[in-house]
């Protein structure tokens, strides 16, 4: 495994991004060492919040959610996976597998052995983090899930399978531009520099190319079986489960019904539409915040 780590020089002076860098070495399956960053704001005492991205981005995205958490008295933490911002960047593309991403965040997430923790999830985000609910679900309080799926080989949307086509034949991955096209709102100049920074060539974009095509939307995919297990658990995860999906996401849109249907945990719970593209962190990041934070309140009023 040939791996790449971006320079640090490459994240000085970002726009709104004050927070300072912390490192786990993983190695998973694959054996080989892996330096994976994450942000840990807020009191070592708050209750756990957990934020993770999806492909093409970086915890950058949570740059807004995270200060108004800590702001709250919670412990904030936002890991990039591995291939994405300031983690380790294997370079052969065979390197990245759903598999090992899962094992990977696994690895991390007994390491810090967060317990309690609430979880907000978006695109990989969701694919990864509801695997990590699935296979511990003891050290979960709740989920909010946004713009995501757990897919088992059913098919895909019309979204999906353009972002598909696109990722696959692009000859340069614009990963600013990517993110920026998911947004409703226009992200400024310093913002989509910001997202590009972990990339200082195609070469570092390997992950980002091959995230598209290990979605597991037909049944020939690798991950489908792991998948299915999965939702056996997540059908008897009775802790809050609530969805947060877009209103302007041609990729996801109408996945937060399955969810409703299948986790008991989502029963009764104040489900909501927000505002926003496939990235809604980037629009609607105060009623994220605020909708985590209700969260964890109604679980610390209970008697």
């Amino acid at each position: 495994m040939h791996v790449l780590r971006t320079p640090d020089e490459r994240f000085a002076g970002l726009a709104d991004w004050p927070f300072a860098p912390r490192y786990q070495t993983v190695a998973a399956q694959s054996g080989e060492p892996l330096r994976l960053h994450y942000v840990d704001e807020g009191p070592r005492d708050g209750a756990v919040v957990l934020l993770m991205h999806g492909e093409p981005s970086w915890a950058y995205l949570y740059r807004k959610i995270i200060p108004a958490l800590v702001a709250k008295g919670h412990r904030v933490i936002a890991p990039d996976l591995i291939g994405f911002g300031r983690s380790d960047k294997p370079t052969p593309r065979g390197d990245y597998t759903y598999e090992r991403h899962v094992a990977w965040m696994s690895e991390w997430l007994t390491g810090l052995d967060l317990t309690e923790v609430t979880l907000f999830c978006q695109d990989w985000g969701g694919l990864i983090g509801l695997r990590l609910v699935a296979a511990f679900p003891e050290r979960f309080a709740g989920v909010v899930a946004a713009n995501t799926g757990l897919p088992v080989g059913t098919g895909l949307t019309e979204g999906f399978k353009a972002w598909l086509a696109f990722s696959q034949s692009v000859p340069q991955m614009p990963i600013g531009f990517i993110v920026n096209g998911g947004t409703a709102r226009d992200l400024t100049s310093a913002e989509v520099a910001a997202y590009d920074a972990p990339f200082p060539d195609e070469t570092f974009k390997e992950g980002a190319r091959q995230f598209p095509v290990l979605v597991p939307v037909t049944a020939e995919h690798a991950s489908v079986a792991e998948n299915i297990a999965a939702w056996s658990v997540l059908e008897t995860f009775d802790r809050p489960f609530l969805t947060a999906f877009s209103d302007g996401d041609q990729v996801t849109r109408g996945g937060e019904a399955v969810f409703q249907q299948r986790v008991p945990g989502a029963r009764g719970q104040p489900h909501i539409t927000l505002s926003g593209g496939h990235f809604l962190q980037e629009d609607s990041p105060a009623e994220i915040a605020g909708l985590i934070d209700a969260m964890i309140g109604r679980r610390e009023a209970r008697p």
